[in-house]
Parts: C-alpha cells; structure tokens; sequence
C-alpha cells in the first residue's frame, strides 16, 4: 500500500452531524432507506461519526418542527428528499421558512432543466420550474443526473445540505461536491479516517484473534472496529488520537494482509467479484459460469462491473435439464443417472459453459435453494459448485440454512470466494488440490 503522506493521522472530527431523510415511502415501508447507509458510510470514511438520522413525512409541518430542532443542535444537517416537482415536494419552503430566508427564482436552474429535457427528446412542464429557486444566501449543488439541483447553506456557524432523493442523482453529488466541500472547511478530513482490511473466509471472532498480537503491540494508539458481511469481514484500522501516522497504519493493514494469506481479500471496499476480476484482468484471462438456483445472480455480480467484457465470455441460467443438455452439452445419461442436483452435474456445467463460450475459466451453481425441491440424500439448502480452470476440474457440495434469497446470496458468494482463491494460487504458481464432496474430470 502506498502512503499519502507520513504526517500523523488527522484525529476524528467532533462535529455534530444530523441527517433528515424525508418522504412518506420511507415510512411506508415501499422503499429502503439507502441514503442512511450511504451517507453515514461516506462521512464514517472522512472520519464523522453520524449522529442521528430522523425519517419524516411529506408534511410542512413536520418538516419545519424537525429541521428545527436539528438546526439547534447540529453543526452540519443533511436533508434528503422533497425538492422535486410535485405537490408533495414541500422540503425547500419548510426550511426556508426556519432559516429566515427568502427563495429566489434562478435561471441558470431553468437552462438546466430545460437542457436535460432536451437530451431526453421531452417537453418540459411548467411545474418543473419549481425546482429552479434558491435560498438568497445559498449556493446551487448541480445535478448531472436529474432535475432538481442540490442547494447549500452557511448560516449561523453551520452548514445546510439539501440533496435530492433518488440515489442515482444523490450520490454523484454527495461524493463529488459535498465532500469537497466539507473537507475543505475541516468538517471532514482529507483522506479516509481508518485504513480498511476485506477479508472472506474467515470468521469474525477468528478475524480479531489472529490479527490480536498485532493489535497488541499499539496500545490505544489503535482503534479496531470490525464489521460482518455475508461471506466477509472487514476490520478498520484507525489512529482517532493521531498517535499513529497514515504510513503506520498503511504498515500495519499490510502486517494483517500478510498473516491471513489467502483469506486476506482486499484493502478498501471492492466486492468479491471485483478482485477475481481484477485478477482475471491482470492475466488476460476470461471467465464463463453457469447457474440454476441463483437464477442470474452469478453473471449479475460480474456484468456490474465496469468493463465487464474484457473479462467476462458470458453466462447461461439454465433450470431445466433440456436447456443444460442444448447450451452445455451436458450429456442426458449423466443428468438421468446422478440427477440435476449434483457433484457430476455442477462439473458438466463448469465444463460446458467455458467451453462453448471459449473461456479460460467456469464456474458453475447448482442446488436447491428452497423452499420447495430437495431429496434424503440433497435436502433444501444443498448447493454444488464446480470450477473449471486450466489447471483441472472440482467440485464443491455445501449447505446453506435459511430463506431462498440467502441461500442463493450464500453460494454466489462461496462461488466468487472459491474462484478468487484460486486465481490467488494460480499467480503464485499453486492450484486448488481438489474441491469438497468430490468431482470429476
């Protein structure tokens, strides 16, 4: 890893933030609050620990009583939501009403608006003017992705950010204006407040023991924060006293990465999917897969990536035995003797899909996921999958308890885990001696 600079670390900033995330579909359940996640992992990044997120509904009245209370007591509020078209949309004049300031009409707002219109082939309505005021003393957050524009306050020793609320729109604006923003009036901190180890394969308790004689040797120099996924763990390493420099806490994530080998998985926040794609990059090397059970979920986590083509031949969700038979040449004799659900059969599918797509690598899911489906020998949960490489074929028989959803979310994850592992091995000059629960050529 490579160090920004060798100044100790900042330590963490002691600014009260507050976060009003609005809408009645929130509320409602009818849609998931991913701008608490979002935002409170941005900040927790720079070093701001969120203090409190309030979800409120469309209502003037209940708008203006909560930006109150959070403008008395907070030193930065981020509102979320409300600054639209319609009717419904009241968030700009509940607390223009609270701030004491007037909106005024900007028409760099309305060029926008009608400029996006434009590229979408539409016209554009009238109560799309809404959206084109300000606060008198504020300034106007440009949104790339829609038509409601984020606005920006300084007023009484505190900061205003208001955004808007589909995350697509949100998002770009928060990373690429608000941080800035931020961090240069030393709300937030430059870089990232910890250094992040990912890890897959490990459990949490495990993690913490065999990275504690690490620990150890800091003192309360160090702060350690752990944080479960499914199928990973991350461990954040952080100086919040500054006793530690971001060189040392560089030194010390690469100590950890060095002693978990391969369960060591990335530093920062890529997905497992990422690395063994970086991976597969890095070589020139492509990858195929094929799945029932996780119904697309496999190729899906590939196909997210950016550049997925230089990498990724393609997939086949194939659930019936005729579709394995015609786009995998599984041969008929081995689903009717060994069944669909099967060691025998993930390798024919492994097989199949790298070569008819002419991949390097295949990796295939087969199993049941549930709740219905399952036998003695196989019950719901059991999940075979197999990896093809250059190097020979295995198979892997698992089994996962729990809904459907988890089940499929497990064995994508033990999938890419397994496929990661073995592109590790295979830069190294090692190859995987052999899968779980048997496999075949």
């Amino acid at each position: 890893m490579v160090s920004e600079n060798i100044s100790p670390a900042s330590p963490v900033i002691l600014k009260r933030y507050e976060l009003l995330t609005l809408g009645d579909e929130l509320l409602l359940g009818l849609t998931a609050n991913g701008h608490l996640t979002y935002i409170g992992a941005q900040l927790g990044k720079r070093g701001v620990l969120l203090q409190r997120n309030v979800t409120i509904t469309d209502e003037a009245d209940a708008i203006v009583a909560q930006f109150r209370e959070s403008w008395a007591r907070a030193d930065v509020v981020i509102t979320t939501g409300g600054l639209g078209p319609t009717c419904d949309d009241r968030t700009r004049e509940a607390v223009a009403a609270v701030l004491g300031q007037k909106l005024v009409f900007e028409p760099e707002i309305v060029k926008a608006i009608e400029a996006r219109f434009a590229r979408l082939g539409r016209k554009m309505n009238d109560n799309n003017l809404k959206q084109a005021y300000r606060f008198e003393r504020g300034e106007v957050l440009a949104n790339a992705h829609g038509t409601a524009p984020g606005l920006w306050v300084e007023q009484d020793g505190k900061v205003l950010v208001m955004l808007p609320g589909p995350p697509n729109e949100l998002q770009p604006i928060f990373a690429e204006q608000v941080v800035p923003r931020l961090a240069k009036l030393g709300l937030l901190m430059e870089r990232e407040a910890y250094v992040q180890v990912r890890t897959a394969g490990i459990g949490e308790s495990a993690l913490e023991v065999k990275l504690q004689p690490i620990f150890d040797r800091h003192g309360d120099a160090l702060s350690i924060a752990f944080c479960a996924h499914q199928g990973q763990v991350d461990c954040r390493v952080s100086s919040p006293s500054g006793k530690l420099s971001y060189a040392q806490l560089d030194e010390i994530a690469a100590e950890c990465a060095s002693l978990l080998g391969e369960d060591f998985m990335c530093y920062g926040g890529d997905s497992m999917a990422k690395v063994a794609a970086d991976l597969l990059r890095a070589k020139e090397l492509t990858l195929a897969v094929a799945e029932t059970a996780t119904g697309g979920m496999l190729a899906s986590a590939f196909t997210d990536i950016c550049g997925a083509s230089k990498f990724f031949a393609g997939g086949c969700v194939c659930y019936s035995n005729e579709s394995k038979m015609q786009l995998l040449d599984v041969p008929e004799c081995l689903l009717k003797q060994h069944g669909a659900v099967s060691a025998e059969n993930a390798v024919a599918m492994a097989v199949g899909a790298a070569e008819r797509l002419g991949a390097d690598y295949g990796l295939a899911i087969t199993g049941f996921a549930g709740p219905c489906g399952g036998t003695n020998e196989n019950p719901v949960g059991t999940i075979y999958i197999a990896l093809h490489s250059p190097h020979g074929v295995w198979s892997k028989k698992l089994h996962y308890p729990g809904p459907r959803a988890t089940v499929s979310r497990r064995a994508v994850n033990a999938a890419l885990d397994w496929l990661r592992r073995e592109l590790v091995r295979s830069a190294r000059g090692a190859t995987t001696a052999g899968g779980k629960g048997g496999g075949c050529r």
